[in-house]
């Protein structure tokens, strides 16, 4: 089995004649597209938006082909230049359509039946909800020319600035033990069973952030800044209302999320505290033992141990699911350890053009490292749901892109749980407590600490000092006294690359909620069993046409109000009471 993956379904490299010449065919896909939207005609509407449509899923197809290709290579090596030139050059291709894009969308927004329109016809009648949103979000568009602006010089704003710290932090040396670490692999030891490696390494890391921090803190002032003028130029009240728009999601169903995530807060506290005295500690727990392995949870897994381990576990409750993840092992579709210019963390990318996904991790072992795996490949079920949607209908919101993920998780820890010995019970529990503790508490303080910055970044710049005390301010709120507060992380503004996504705001509270969302389904899977699995699929397909409130509709579920998320949390408190009951007297 190969340990790292294969993009060889995409191009065989660089010099690959199919990869020059789909450069040379993106250029005319877009040049057509752009001769096409010169000559819309309002009289003739359902036929010039068919056409446009078409074209823009050429254009759309070719740059995912290419950029997938390029942007998975860079991920696995920060220092391959061609990969960063020729990102550079294709996104310049793509940017050349801009002006014709906002002509399309200006064009479609101005057509007085658009319902009409799109009913007159079948391919329009499949992209209903994307016309739709391009109508309703017109109020939020520039000029054409502005536009093009804006598109062109973002090479040269924050996603330059974005690329910086991934650069810089994937190549990150840290002094740990006489030798020099990569931060993915000191990160690593925090999982450690060995307290004082553990605690050693917390400590390497944070005297490492010293190298890059200023930079970092450069890097971050700028893409908020270029936040905060995008929001305002696109006329939205906040960068907050923006993102909410770009989720597909209402502010009523975060205000309900957070509003049962702060009464469920002391629950997750007491877990924290529990497992501080577990471990020796007796004013909370320190962040070097987050995720410290507790009884049973230090099993170790090989590669190929965690390909059996999840296959079995899958077959169980979906087989589509079961022989996708072990295609996904056979074929080369996942990179798994760290390595020197590896990028840190892990995600799943879609390969629609070629019916598949790919997942970076940095496994090293533990059950967290698999049910990471489980998350990843979670999100390659979605996309395989989706595959069957025309590529303009496979871009789902934020939210509900961590509902299938989840979901796995779910599936994995119960299915270990229920068929472990007391001790094995303990470590697995402990493990799903601390996996859910960090979608409640930690992503509750990312947003805080976003907030924060987005605010305050208004006023003035932020240096490395303040963005630190930021840091920690929101971690004490969101972790209360469940951790030890002389042993925070004031560094993990530099360290989660979350917040320097151009473009891509508050991408933390989509994890809170794909969490909560997808314990709901699980409730319901545990519920109906095998004839929940119809829905299931149905329900993700439809994530790239409906909103956030509709797709959860399909499983009779309303967003609007504090109960259904109150429901998911009592059920992972109930796994804390658990917790507490087994470990107690264990000092």
């Amino acid at each position: 089995m190969n340990s790292e993956w294969s993009l060889k379904e995409l191009y065989s490299g660089y010099d690959d004649p199919e990869f020059l010449a789909d450069i040379g065919r993106l250029e005319e896909c877009v040049a057509e597209y752009i001769r096409m939207a010169g000559e819309l005609n309002r009289d003739q509407a359902a036929q010039s938006i068919h056409n446009q449509i078409l074209a823009s899923d050429a254009v759309t197809e070719l740059f995912y082909k290419l950029h997938s290709f390029c942007s998975l290579n860079e991920s696995v090596n920060s220092a391959d230049k061609q990969a960063a030139d020729y990102l550079e050059k294709i996104i310049k291709i793509l940017q050349e359509q801009t002006k014709a894009a906002v002509t399309f969308e200006k064009f479609v927004a101005d057509v007085d039946d658009l319902e009409g329109v799109i009913a007159s016809d079948e391919l329009l009648s499949e992209y209903a909800y994307l016309l739709m949103r391009i109508k309703e979000g017109a109020a939020h568009n520039l000029s054409e020319e502005t536009e093009e602006a804006v598109s062109k010089l973002s090479l040269s704003g924050a996603s330059s600035w974005e690329k910086q710290r991934s650069y810089l932090t994937s190549m990150l040396k840290v002094d740990y033990n006489g030798e020099e670490l990569t931060l993915s692999a000191v990160r690593n030891l925090a999982y450690d069973k060995n307290q004082a490696v553990r605690k050693a390494a917390y400590e390497a890391e944070l005297l490492s952030y010293a190298k890059v921090r200023d930079a970092a803190a450069f890097s971050l002032n700028n893409i908020k800044q270029q936040t905060l003028t995008m929001a305002k130029l696109r006329r939205y009240e906040s960068p907050l209302e923006k993102t909410l728009w770009q989720s597909r999601m209402k502010q009523d169903t975060l205000t309900s999320m957070f509003t049962a995530m702060k009464e469920y807060f002391p629950k997750f506290w007491q877990y924290l505290r529990r497992k501080g005295e577990l471990l020796g500690h007796k004013n909370g727990l320190p962040w070097y033992d987050l995720f410290a392995p507790i009884g049973g949870s230090s099993r170790h897994f090989s590669a190929e141990q965690a390909r059996d381990y999840l296959v079995s576990v899958f077959s169980g409750f979906a087989e589509d699911l079961a022989l996708m993840v072990k295609r996904a092992f056979d074929e080369a579709w996942i990179d798994f350890y760290p390595r020197k210019g590896k990028q840190g963390g892990a995600f799943c990318a879609d390969l629609y053009c070629v019916g598949q996904s790919r997942i970076l991790t940095n496994f090293d072992g533990t059950l967290s490292d698999v049910v990471t795996l489980a998350h990843e490949l979670g999100h390659a079920y979605h996309n395989k749901q989706i595959s069957g949607n025309r590529i303009g209908n496979t871009d789902y919101p934020m939210p509900v892109a961590e509902t299938a993920s989840t979901f796995n998780e779910n599936v994995v820890m119960d299915a270990a749980i229920a068929a472990a010995s007391k001790e094995e019970r303990i470590g697995l529990i402990e493990s799903q407590l601390q996996d859910v503790t960090q979608i409640i508490c930690d992503i509750y303080s990312r947003y805080l600490f976003e907030s924060a910055v987005i605010s305050r970044k208004a006023e003035g710049f932020m240096f490395a000092d303040e963005l630190d005390q930021m840091m920690l301010d929101a971690q004490k709120e969101a972790y209360g006294n469940g951790l030890d507060t002389e042993y925070l992380h004031p560094s993990m503004w530099i360290c989660k690359q979350h917040y320097y996504f151009a473009g891509l705001d508050f991408y933390n509270f989509p994890y809170a909620f794909g969490g909560l969302f997808a314990r709901g389904l699980y409730a319901k899977y545990q519920e109906e069993g095998e004839a929940f699995l119809p829905e299931y699929r149905a329900l993700l397909k439809a994530t790239g046409t409906c909103s956030v409130e509709d797709a959860a509709a399909m499983a009779g579920i309303d967003l609007s109000k504090p109960d259904f998320f109150r429901k998911s949390l009592k059920s992972y408190a109930d796994r804390v009471d658990e917790f507490l009951k087994l470990t107690e007297g264990m000092r």
